[in-house]
């Protein structure tokens, strides 16, 4: 198996250590921006374009800050090769003749949000499948700075919204999930600023309010709590449904149902694997582009 990566941050690296892990023979190429680049072990860089049709690639993952996302996927379409495209999809909308462009040419396409695979994530969707819902509460906080402590995080691109940075699209898992579990909303409301004291150009703080048939579902993200919590609240008409993402653990009218011992970090190997044992194989789509600009549009709703 032979992958191409374009875009080697701290992503990336998760990616690539979950396929030498499931699959100790892949041979690992990435398109380098420059030859002064960092070299990293175990990856065949490449400097041009038109070197990688003689590469015999079998998918690209597409790890690169999100503004470039648009500009890397039209340069290499003449491919045709499947696409495994980091979230966020875009860090814009008004790109459906691109989502079309890459439909006619029949490019298989996963859009990665990896919370999808968390084990108490799927065992909740399972849970509530029957049940009255009355309410959804989400939360996502931690604090930026802690994200890479080597690195000065004004400098990332998270802290900067022309990199595509802000708390909403770093954390569209949020909203991904709710998607994922009650489709789309009938309505979306939003707040959304870059007030705190991080002092960052790019969207710190977000509260988004979701409105379905009969409940609504609010989702509040923020780079700036120290310390850090993940949860999501689902209020039944029989009890309260409560996941403890940082935990991997479920609780029932407070009572424990599920717990795992696996991390966030685990579920990169599982998500690639999905991706080459069945959307690779035409088995079935899961989170193409057209359902994760779906997303998009939610996160990026205009009032």
């Amino acid at each position: 198996m032979r992958v191409l990566i374009i875009g080697l941050g701290s992503i990336a690296k998760k990616h690539i250590t979950a396929l030498k892990e499931i699959y100790p023979n892949v041979e690992l190429f990435a398109l380098r921006s420059s030859v002064s680049a960092m070299e990293v072990n175990g990856v065949v860089s490449v400097y041009e374009y038109d070197k990688i049709k003689d590469l015999a690639i079998d998918f690209m993952i597409i790890s690169n800050p999100t503004f470039k996302h648009k500009e890397t996927i039209e340069r290499l379409l003449h491919l045709g090769l499947p696409f495994f495209i980091e979230k966020p999809l875009f860090d814009k909308l008004e790109e459906e003749a691109l989502l079309n462009t890459i439909a006619d040419k029949g490019i298989v396409t996963y859009v990665a949000c990896n919370l999808r695979f968390l084990e108490c994530i799927k065992f909740a969707r399972d849970f509530i499948k029957g049940n009255r819902i009355n309410e959804v509460n989400v939360y996502c906080g931690s604090y930026l700075p802690d994200w890479r402590p080597d690195k000065n995080f004004r400098e990332l691109y998270s802290s900067n919204e022309t990199m595509g940075g802000g708390v909403h699209l770093d954390l569209i898992h949020e909203i991904d999930y709710v998607y994922w579990f009650f489709g789309n909303p009938l309505n979306v409301r939003h707040s959304l600023s870059s007030k705190s004291s991080l002092n960052i150009d790019a969207i710190d703080y977000a509260n988004y309010l979701l409105e379905y048939k009969d409940f609504k579902a609010n989702i509040i993200l923020n780079y700036f709590r120290r310390d850090a919590k993940r949860n999501l609240e689902i209020v039944c008409e029989d009890g309260t449904l409560y996941i403890n993402l940082l935990k991997n653990e479920v609780w029932w009218r407070n009572e424990i149902i599920f717990s795992s011992k696996k991390k966030i970090i685990d579920t990169y190997k599982d998500q690639i694997r999905f991706f080459i044992e069945n959307i690779l194989t035409k088995k079935t789509t899961f989170n193409n582009i057209f359902e994760a600009y779906e997303i998009l549009k939610i996160c990026m709703t205009k009032e």
